[in-house]
């Protein structure tokens, strides 16, 4: 076991050369019983000026070609030895930006990522960015080991479908929370609306918004009469369309019994054609 990892060692750093420029290979396997080891691609993770927090600058890892059996949990367990892992997000495929608010949610917006995917792993220290590029010098890295199995096959099938059973009490929960944030959000933009209302802005200008009309308020005269006359307006145009359709009827039914009437004078002009048809060999 000794010499067969030093093999590996030996074979780490000509793995690192053959890998695309600004990458390192990771080798690891799923079991001890696995003799091909698999590689993961990683680098460090390049931010955008002014881009969010979600995956900070320096911290975060950019890992390619992550097997479909090794999840997140498997991810922080894997690069736990080069320091504290802060989270490990997998996606489909690479991110064009950062996230704008982390789903949280057990219950909805939950989607599954099948087949190889990528991964952004974020450590506390910077530190951990270079000692997790640095393992391709040691030997194949364990996906699933005794102490932290991973489950496949039938075991996997029961502990999905297990997760996949909800519990009402705690649905029930997470929605009375989202309901409760949502009411405060709502209460916060009327309050700050309240606030504004009447107040000019830098030019001078006052930003007026129309609102419900309010129950129970007397309609006056001048209301009642615009009332009827938006009734009014509205037969009127009712009728017109009326008419328009059933003048298009009468052209249409027009128009049937033209072509009925030509029909029945063509049929009459070819009976006369081939009463009159004689024989002529010249």
């Amino acid at each position: 076991a000794a010499s067969r990892r030093a093999e590996m060692a030996a074979a780490a750093p000509r793995v690192a050369a053959a890998a695309p420029p600004g990458y390192t290979a990771l080798a690891v396997k799923f079991g001890e019983r696995q003799r091909s080891p698999h590689y993961l691609l990683v680098k460090e993770h390049q931010v955008r000026a002014g881009a969010g927090a979600a995956h900070p600058p320096r911290r975060t890892l950019f890992v390619l070609n992550v097997p479909p059996y090794c999840g997140p949990d498997a991810l922080s367990r894997l690069f736990a030895r080069c320091g504290r892992v802060q989270s490990v997000d997998v996606c489909d495929k690479p991110e064009p930006g950062e996230k704008k608010e982390k789903l949280t949610s057990k219950f909805f917006n939950r989607k599954t990522v099948t087949g190889f995917h990528t991964a952004y792993v974020v450590f506390r220290k910077p530190s951990g960015v270079q000692a997790a590029k640095a393992l391709s010098q040691e030997g194949p890295l364990l996906i699933s080991t005794e102490s932290h199995p991973v489950k496949t096959g039938i075991s996997k099938w029961i502990a999905n479908y297990a997760a996949s059973v909800v519990d009402q009490e705690e649905l029930k929960a997470e929605v009375d929370a989202y309901m409760q944030d949502y009411d405060e959000k709502i209460a916060e933009e009327e309050a700050k609306a309240a606030e504004e209302e009447g107040v000019p802005d830098e030019e001078g200008w006052v930003k007026v918004t129309r609102k419900g009309r309010k129950p129970g308020l007397p309609r006056t005269e001048a209301a009642s009469l615009r009332v009827l006359e938006r009734e009014k307006q509205k037969r009127a145009r009712k009728e017109l369309l009326n008419f328009y359709a059933w003048q298009h009827r009468e052209s249409k039914r027009e128009h049937i019994a033209q072509l009925r009437k030509k029909f029945e004078e063509d049929k009459q002009r070819i009976t006369l054609m081939r009463a009159q048809r004689k024989f002529r060999p010249y």
